[in-house]
């Protein structure tokens, strides 16, 4: 069951999907003749206001991407804590048909677990390709925890976004493989830079946004 706000705007609109893990939300911002939908969820320890997230929002459309920002059912909810991948999948499967609804190619998209979700699940969904935004290569401090095989074995074009800074996995540290990565100096897991950095936080949400869409105009 899909409930759409009365609010919308002509580009804007809020959906509400129901999951076998919960009523979820999709934030709508339509591009005025979309060719992709580009699906991004959010991480664990946040929701769709991550920088990131809205860097993106508000770039992609005027490049002809429809953008629909996730938020899982464990959000929706009000919990501070998300559930079990297992749960996190079962979210996203429930929300892909709304995704897909438009009729255009989606691309999987998420930041820290958002991207091993979209990744885990690309190939089964058939996701157009995976963005994948501060991927979580191994817990902060333990290399030897890797998640690589997720990030390897998404099946389909992925792009890398990584913070230089990133405790969970500095762009030097992640493995060789079909995929692309882009690195964002300085950045943290949040993308945020130090203000000592040699460039502000907007000219880094700049080298994201102007990466992430240059590659999306280079998929097929």
């Amino acid at each position: 069951m899909r409930h759409v706000s009365p609010t919308e705007t002509a580009r804007t609109a809020t959906e509400t999907v129901d999951t076998d893990a919960g009523p979820a939300r999709i934030t709508w911002l339509r591009a005025k003749k979309p060719r992709l939908v580009l699906a991004a969820g959010h991480g664990a320890g946040g929701g769709i206001e991550a920088r990131d997230l809205q860097a993106l929002a508000a770039a992609l459309p005027a490049h002809g991407v429809s953008v629909a920002l996730v938020e899982q059912p464990w959000r929706v909810a009000g919990k501070k804590l998300a559930p079990a991948p297992k749960t996190l999948d079962t979210g996203w499967r429930g929300l892909w048909p709304a995704l897909a609804a438009p009729g255009l190619p989606v691309v999987a998209a998420g930041r820290s677990a958002g991207a091993r979700v979209a990744c885990r699940t690309a190939t089964e969904l058939g996701a157009h390709a995976v963005l994948a935004l501060s991927f979580p290569l191994h817990p902060p401090g333990k290399p030897e925890k890797s998640r690589k095989d997720e990030l390897l074995g998404s099946g389909v074009p992925t792009l890398v976004v990584q913070g230089g800074h990133d405790p969970f996995g500095r762009p030097a540290e992640f493995p060789p493989g079909e995929y692309e990565i882009t690195e964002v100096p300085y950045g943290d897991h949040g993308f945020a830079v130090p203000k000592k950095a040699d460039l502000t936080q907007d000219q880094a949400m700049e080298i994201l946004t102007a990466a992430v869409t240059a590659w999306l105009d280079r998929l097929p």
